[in-house]
């Protein structure tokens, strides 16, 4: 399968339209509400569509409409779980039966080769998502034009391919396709949502490692304005109100220095040892500058029953007295076993247990990733037995789409672990594995190592105290303690070359001169 790295498509070459045989089938999902005479308008025009019509269906999920909608050679769905967009994509997509689901708008009027543009993306590479080149019109018949933002945004990310992991922002529902499996994957449509249902959806198809291509040959174009020109104020109003909350890339959201939020920016994984041990760790991650981390604390919490039992001599004392400590903190939460994956939270950092991260060390590292988008960091800490000790930043979308194209994960659930050569097997295969997924998230992102100490981690015993220093002011002093640092190291530089400079002498020192004192007062830094 084909790699394309971060969004940069290029490396796909779709066949020529009229020049390829399909073989995927497709389902045109249009949720509707009292629309009759549009959507009439528009199956008219997925009627004439060159993709083979033996590969296409159609289906309407009608929003309640009065009276209720119908359409020849389609098939209408009620939606009975809620209301709104959200419901109806949801209500539509469930009962669709093709390998793509295409979602459109009910007032569009479609190119005859819309569909077959889409659908040569699917039937290239099983992770991306198309997005169709709507033009809005007042009449039938007319030109139109983009509307101005994605007009702007095509333009300067050379569509799309250098828009990095912002690429979904363009995900809308008037007329784009993805692969069904993928939908699912992401965890379909948010029922919940009336408005921006898309860009949340295509937010989550992000993190599922999808690729988003912008196809202007899939012509189409849309009657009327769209609410957002109409009202582009209400509706960021309206919809910016939650979006914060499910959508943590867009940062300008959530200004909030102490908000719970709740989908994470990073979730931390720490494993359960003792309880001081894993307090300091748990506690430090929750009380850095980036405000919106989450932890998964990882233990084998099954065991924790309410039988009777000794409180101070508890075997699992250290395990109960964790539970204890954080069973009303909304950031934290326990597991069974680490976690594949932190979808829909952007990055997962598995920090070692006994390993606490500085007031800064999260931002640093997300900054660090985002620099050159990359897909995962590992920190180097300590050395244990000639292995190196490494805490890793992982980001979701990069994971999940090298998982599409290893399949490892499948062919570990085939290998027996019925004895303790079975047991040392898989533990090679889950090595091989593991290698593997990061080989290929360098290939499709990049992969950077660096040094612990110098982005503030530290030991459970080396952690300063947490109580009354706010996060802010801790992590300015750690900054100025690596600045003394580098200050410290230039003085010994300066000293060194100073003293080769002057070569032996048989003279009685002169007084010191300026550049003398200057060394002296920078080692005495601090």
């Amino acid at each position: 399968m084909t790699r394309v790295r971060h969004n940069d498509y290029g490396v796909l070459r779709p066949p020529a339209i009229g020049a390829w045989e399909p073989s995927l089938s497709v389902s045109v999902v249009i949720p509707a509400y009292d629309c009759q005479e549009a959507l009439e308008r528009t199956a008219s025009a997925l009627a004439a569509q060159t993709y083979p019509a033996e590969l296409v269906e159609i289906v309407v999920a009608d929003d309640g409409s009065t009276p209720p909608v119908e359409l020849p050679g389609a098939r209408v769905v009620r939606v009975t779980d809620g209301w709104g967009r959200g419901a109806a994509r949801q209500t539509g997509q469930l009962a669709a039966t093709g390998e793509v689901i295409h979602w459109l708008d009910s007032d569009m009027i479609l190119a005859p080769d819309h569909l077959e543009a889409h659908m040569r993306w699917h039937h290239l590479l099983d992770h991306v998502v198309v997005i169709g080149d709507i033009r809005f019109v007042t009449e039938p018949g007319e030109e139109g034009t983009r509307p101005e933002y994605t007009r702007k945004t095509l333009e300067s990310t050379r569509m799309l391919k250098d828009a990095g992991t912002s690429a979904y922002l363009l995900h809308t529902g008037a007329s784009t396709s993805v692969r069904a499996e993928l939908l699912r994957a992401a965890g379909g449509v948010d029922v919940s949502l009336n408005m921006a249902e898309d860009t949340e959806l295509g937010y989550r198809l992000a993190q599922a490692g999808a690729v988003f291509v912008p196809d202007p040959q899939a012509r189409a174009w849309h009657v009327g304005p769209s609410t957002v020109m109409l009202r582009e104020k209400e509706v960021h109003r309206h919809n910016w109100s939650y979006l914060g909350d499910l959508v943590p890339d867009l940062r300008w959201l959530r200004g909030h220095p102490r908000r719970h939020w709740r989908v994470p920016y990073v979730r931390v994984v720490v494993g359960a040892t003792t309880y001081e041990e894993t307090r300091a760790s748990v506690d430090a991650a929750l009380a850095g500058t980036l405000p919106d981390a989450a932890v998964t604390v990882v233990g084998p919490w099954g065991k924790l029953t309410g039988e009777r039992r000794s409180s101070l001599d508890d075997p699992l004392l250290d395990l109960r007295l964790l539970h204890n400590l954080y069973a009303h903190e909304p950031r934290v939460t326990f597991a069974e076993s680490e976690p594949v994956s932190a979808a829909p939270t952007p990055f997962l950092l598995r920090l070692p247990a006994g390993w606490v991260l500085g007031a800064d060390t999260l931002a640093r590292l997300v900054r660090l990733a985002d620099e050159d988008l990359l897909g995962l960091v590992c920190i180097a800490l300590a050395e244990d037995g000639g292995e190196v000790v490494a805490a890793r930043l992982e980001r979701t979308a990069a994971f999940a789409r090298a998982a599409r194209l290893d399949g490892a994960a499948d062919d570990q659930a085939d290998h027996p672990a019925d004895n303790r050569a079975d047991n040392r097997a898989d533990e090679r295969a889950d090595e091989r594995a593991d290698e593997r997924a990061d080989d290929l998230v360098d290939a499709l992102f990049g992969v950077l190592w660096v040094e612990g100490g110098e982005h503030g981690f530290g030991t459970a015993e080396e952690a300063p105290p947490l109580g009354g220093d706010p996060a802010k002011w801790r992590a300015l002093a750690a900054r100025r303690l690596a600045e003394i640092k580098e200050l410290r190291a230039a003085a010994d530089r300066l000293a060194a070359e100073v003293e080769r400079l002057s070569g032996p002498q048989d003279e009685e020192p002169s007084a010191p001169g300026p550049l003398s004192s200057l060394i002296r007062h920078l080692r005495s830094a601090g």
